[in-house]
């Protein structure tokens, strides 16, 4: 068994969709523009109804990929994640089978969205993360994982369509003037959009995980 960070993503509310085919064609098209700015080790793919799941390296790649899928999601559908960091085992090359406490680990981040989403306080969570059995010596790093998505969860549940779309353009390295464009709005109200939502500081947090283990 490999250690690798571990994504499982879903829809919130998916039920309530009018059109399930037109939700399943946004949610793929989205995967495959995620898949190629953030290329892991197993791509992202639709497991099962409106259930996503994917491979990474290290957590800091899961953890962009999270925001990425936030901000090309919303606006159409609403998305939340959890990120698991442990052992995986391949127990099937094709189509892919795979199991094991990395896994286990992303179920139970999840699930802990679920659960928060049922309280008023916290009905703003949208990722949680999660390590796997076995994995020691990282109780402090994820306590710190955890308190960042904490964070960035609260800041994104703010951000209206608009403001979404903008951080959208932004995390794929579009400049302010080609976002004006992009939405047809001025770019004193895309700059406006930057300074108010905190888009600048999203953008930040994002790049330095780059560089996380």
């Amino acid at each position: 068994m490999t250690t690798r960070a571990t994504l499982i993503g879903d829809v919130v509310d998916s039920r309530r969709a009018d059109d399930r085919a037109e939700l399943h064609a946004v949610v793929a098209s989205v995967l495959a523009s995620v898949n190629t700015r953030h290329p892991g080790v197993e791509p992202l793919r639709i497991t099962v109804g409106d259930e996503y799941q994917g491979v990474f390296a290290d957590v800091g790649a899961a953890v962009r990929v999270s925001l990425a899928l936030s901000a090309a999601t919303r606006g159409r559908y609403d998305v939340r994640h959890g990120i698991g960091w442990g052992e995986v085992a391949v127990l099937q090359a094709d189509p892919p089978v795979q199991d094991g406490p990395g896994w286990w680990a992303a179920r139970a981040a999840i699930e802990a969205v679920h659960a928060a989403q049922e309280r008023t306080a916290t009905a703003w969570r949208r990722t949680a993360f999660r390590i796997g059995e076995g994995a020691t010596g990282v109780a402090a790093y994820a306590r710190a994982v955890e308190s960042a998505m904490v964070m960035r969860d609260r800041l994104v549940a703010d951000l209206d369509d608009r403001a979404l779309s903008v951080l959208d353009g932004l995390l794929q390295g579009e400049t302010q003037r080609e976002i004006s464009e992009r939405l047809g709005i001025s770019a004193s109200a895309v700059s406006q959009r930057v300074r108010s939502g905190g888009l600048g500081a999203l953008v930040l947090a994002d790049a330095a995980w780059e560089d996380v283990g």
